[in-house]
């Protein structure tokens, strides 16, 4: 009856089920054969039978291994009854990763190593020693090819130099794996090769260099507002970097004076901890003034809708070239934020560098693009207004004459 069912159902596989509902409750199943032959065999015979009946044959092993042996394939069905595996240990509680990875430790302890054939003694060889095959022709020819002739003089020099002079070699062709830093650094400097540290020496690292801190800032805040409000003709480069406790009531008062100023050039108020409300009243002035060439706000607290507030007020001055807002609290700008600076860079004709950040490769190539174009504007502008000049004084030469 086993290899009866068995059979059944191995052809059953590549059948058609057709299900027939009689007027009772009963549901009749009768398969169709689809192909007249499998595996050279005549399936005709299959084609009017009853596998409700035949299930009923069936003992409950023979269901059971049946089961395991098809899987029905259905997504609705939960994983535990499409598995065919089954676990007939009782439970013995819940898992216990400690207890666990002790049991695994117990026996790993408990088991006893694999005997070896033959004991090791050291010195020894055991087994068979691995030769390495002979190099093919080719691979050797090859090589001899790409041997480099350096001449009688060079092979004569690199043979007889010492240690030193290879060392120094190496650094100034850029061997920087073959040498430590302080051999690196003695070889450009020509100092001389420390003792201790040839091809033989001790690797050990190099003490770091302790740098002093910068110095603070000791500008004169009050003073520089006031040379700002004068319009001191002095005062191009004002530095405001790195002080700190600036209070908001400075700042509107160097902001009234930098919209009359006509001589400052350069504006660096880096690290001040700026806010929104202070650089948008910088954006306000930075609309009115026109000598300003240079502003740096980086490391501050301007969110990425004031950043572009303050590029768009560049538009209103024809003198910015350079504009540094990088190191903000917020490190990621976003990708809206990024295209609409990109299009106000590429509407303004005199910025030069920008200070930014920017995440995407399409706003960056076309901040690129369009600053490179800039420069090369300028540049061919300038050589106009030099070959012009040289050309107005050759003619005043030609009328003196």
């Amino acid at each position: 009856m086993r290899t009866m069912g068995t059979e059944f159902f191995q052809e059953w596989s590549h059948r058609e089920e057709t299900f027939q509902t009689s007027s009772t409750t009963t549901t009749t199943k009768t398969v169709t054969a689809t192909n007249q032959k499998l595996y050279g065999k005549d399936l005709s015979e299959y084609e009017n039978l009853d596998v409700d009946q035949l299930l009923a044959q069936l003992s409950p092993e023979e269901i059971s291994l049946l089961a395991k042996e098809v899987d029905p394939d259905d997504n609705f069905l939960p994983p535990s009854q499409r598995c065919s595996y089954t676990c007939e240990k009782e439970a013995t509680g819940p898992l216990d990763r400690k207890k666990l990875i002790e049991h695994i430790n117990k026996q790993a302890l408990e088991t006893p190593d694999v005997p070896e054939l033959k004991p090791y003694v050291p010195g020894t060889i055991r087994g068979k020693k691995w030769i390495p095959p002979p190099q093919p022709v080719r691979e050797r020819e090859a090589e001899e090819q790409i041997a480099i002739d350096l001449g009688d003089e060079y092979e004569n020099a690199l043979t007889e130099a010492s240690q030193e002079e290879i060392i120094d070699l190496a650094a100034i062709l850029g061997f920087h794996s073959m040498m430590n830093q302080d051999q690196y650094h003695a070889s450009l400097l020509n100092k001389g090769q420390p003792v201790g540290l040839g091809w033989d020496g001790i690797t050990k690292a190099s003490q770091p260099k302790a740098f002093p801190a910068d110095p603070p800032n000791t500008t004169d805040v009050d003073a520089t507002i006031r040379q700002v409000k004068d319009d001191d003709h002095q005062l191009v480069d004002l530095n405001w970097n790195n002080i700190k406790n600036i209070s908001d009531e400075k700042f509107d008062q160097l902001f009234e004076g930098l919209g009359m100023n006509t001589h400052l050039e350069t504006l660096s108020l880096s690290n001040v901890g700026m806010t929104d409300g202070v650089a948008l009243k910088l954006a306000d002035v930075l609309e009115q003034n026109n000598t300003l060439r240079v502003v740096n706000v980086e490391t501050n607290f301007i969110s990425p809708p004031v950043i572009v507030r303050l590029i768009k007020s560049l538009l209103g001055t024809k003198t910015m070239e350079e504009f540094r807002a990088s190191n903000q609290r917020s490190q990621v700008l976003g990708n809206k934020i990024e295209m609409e600076i990109t299009t106000l860079v590429e509407q303004n004709p005199t910025l030069l560098r920008l200070g930014l950040h920017l995440e995407y490769n399409d706003a960056r190539h076309r901040v690129a693009m369009h600053l490179q174009r800039n420069i090369d504007r300028i540049r061919k502008d300038l050589n106009l207004r030099l070959q012009f000049r040289f050309f107005n004084n050759l003619c005043r030469k030609s009328l003196i004459k």
